[in-house]
């Protein structure tokens, strides 16, 4: 049987590091998300930002184990962390005064994912 996964090389070394993170820094929310994003391409999880919105009550970040897609609307200024971002959702993110970056970056910033919440 041939193995499923993800083939984009940069989401491989993303998991690779989220997994990485998890094991050095004893942070069990990174090896969840690293086998959230192990899933087939079609199972991955997309999150609009009216959803984001939602669950960002008092958070400093929310962690989204897939993609960020532009549909809706964010006003509060949080850390959004996620495999992927379409330009619109980008675009919102950062006019509410808030941060879109990648999920491998945040792990670094934030290592035990203290004041995350996983949205998806």
């Amino acid at each position: 049987m041939k193995p499923t996964g993800p083939t984009n090389i940069r989401l491989v070394r993303m998991i690779r590091n989220l997994e990485i993170a998890s094991r050095v820094n004893d942070a069990p929310i990174w090896k969840a998300v690293a086998e959230k994003l192990k899933r087939q391409t079609r199972r991955r999880i997309e999150v609009n930002l009216w959803k984001i919105e939602k669950y960002s009550d008092g958070v400093a970040a929310v962690v989204v184990p897939g993609k960020v897609l532009g549909e809706g609307e964010i006003t509060k200024p949080v850390i959004v962390a996620a495999a992927g971002f379409t330009r619109s959702a980008k675009r919102k993110i950062e006019e509410a005064g808030g941060k879109a970056i990648l999920l491998d970056d945040y792990a670094k910033i934030n290592p035990k994912g203290s004041h995350t919440r996983i949205v998806g």
